[in-house]
């Protein structure tokens, strides 16, 4: 029996297999990615740590492990590989479905809006509809609706900053801004420290350890963003094993998902200068926020990937609550 028809054996777990036949007849990228989708799909793995399917998850942990670009598989899918290559793929693969941690810890590599950032079991793997709005010209960006003018933007403060990703698509959106980054892990700011000086950003991007904005007695910004956990507690009983491998005191956020969110919205107004405001992530948490806070004036936010997931307000309507 060929390595490509290969069963698995009694009680074996779904989508295993033996690595080092398959790193014997598996050649080019083609087949390892058709290979590695078909086992993840039998193997019923959880997405969304930067793919939503198997093909996607195949072709992240193909490209990223050959240190190829991560959105030019077409251009590689004829390349022969070394026989180094094919037992490091396959070996990648078999963990992928073992261990079921997200490929981004099996690679220590995440990106957003094609920002590579460096990720550990310390942090969640980074993942913000908040980048897709700092991208977006329309929201950000001359005479964008949130922020017109992103040169005049001189303070911007992470609240959860994880990895740093957010603090440093921040910096990069705003280039004449210094970035105050808190977070209550010493761990996450560790890997957050190791992605800001890969960007050369040490100067502009300051790492806090605390509790949201108690390090930050009289300090004000112009724009406040926050990510922060807000899985409620059903949601939370019921993630798959690539979520548990996660931090869970950075995705768990009470029973309705809002017990983080809640006090950031409480205590924003206070650390925003005139005209600033806050761009806060609180995933489907929004009907229970707008329970907590009837009187709340925020702008629900859509992104390619997300509706009435982020909202913005600004301080003059958070001051009123």
């Amino acid at each position: 029996m060929t390595a490509a028809g290969a069963g698995r054996g009694a009680g074996t777990p779904a989508g295993l297999f033996d690595p080092a036949a398959f790193a014997a007849e598996l050649t080019t990228v083609r087949e390892f990615v058709r290979f590695a989708a078909s086992r993840f799909a039998e193997a019923g793995l959880a997405y969304g740590h930067g793919t939503a399917n198997a093909r996607d998850e195949a072709a992240f942990v193909i490209l990223e492990a050959l240190h190829l670009p991560i959105d030019a598989l077409d251009a590689h899918l004829d390349r022969e590989l070394t026989i180094a290559e094919r037992e490091r793929l396959a070996a990648l693969i078999h963990a992928r479905i073992a261990t079921r941690k997200p490929a981004a810890y099996l690679l220590n590599r995440a990106y957003m809006l094609g920002h590579g950032f460096y990720v550990d079991e310390r942090v969640i793997v980074p993942r913000s509809f908040i980048g897709e709005i700092l991208a977006d010209p329309a929201l950000i960006g001359p005479g964008g609706a949130l922020v017109s003018d992103p040169g005049r933007v001189e303070r911007v403060l992470d609240l959860g900053t994880g990895s740093g990703s957010l603090a440093i698509l921040a910096a990069l959106t705003f280039p004449n801004a210094v970035v105050d980054a808190v977070d209550l892990s010493r761990d996450a700011l560790d890997v957050a420290r190791r992605n800001v000086e890969e960007y050369g950003l040490a100067r502009r991007v300051s790492l806090i350890e605390g509790d949201l904005c108690a390090p930050l007695a009289g300090r004000t910004y112009d724009l406040i963003i926050a990510n922060p956990p807000y899985v409620d507690a059903a949601a939370m009983a019921a993630l798959p094993p690539e979520y548990r491998c996660e931090p869970a005191i950075a995705l768990a956020g009470g029973a309705a998902g809002i017990d983080l969110v809640s006090r950031i919205v409480v205590g924003a107004a206070a650390h925003l200068a005139p005209g600033g405001g806050l761009l806060c992530e609180v995933g489907r948490g929004r009907a229970a926020l707008e329970a907590a806070f009837p009187l709340l004036e925020a702008l629900w936010l859509e992104t390619a990937g997300s509706s009435g997931e982020v909202f913005w307000a600004d301080r003059v309507a958070l001051s009123r609550l």
